[in-house]
């Protein structure tokens, strides 16, 4: 019983992938405006501004439920 319940549970692992890749390429564009903004520090203010932009509608989606 024990080895059937592991293979279900490793199944529904494998299957749910929802979410994973939106999450990686977020995370994989911050990182690049990070670096180009330690790089170019008059990319810097660019950044800032869409960062806070992103926020600002984040803070807007949670608020309304």
């Amino acid at each position: 019983m024990h080895r059937i319940i592991n293979l279900v549970w490793k199944l529904r692992t494998w299957q749910d992938t929802r979410g994973r890749d939106p999450i990686e390429y977020t995370l994989m564009a911050g990182f690049v405006a990070v670096a180009a903004g330690a790089v170019m520090p008059t990319v810097a203010d660019n950044i800032k501004t869409v960062f806070q932009k992103v926020s600002n509608l984040m803070l807007d989606a949670s608020t309304r439920g």
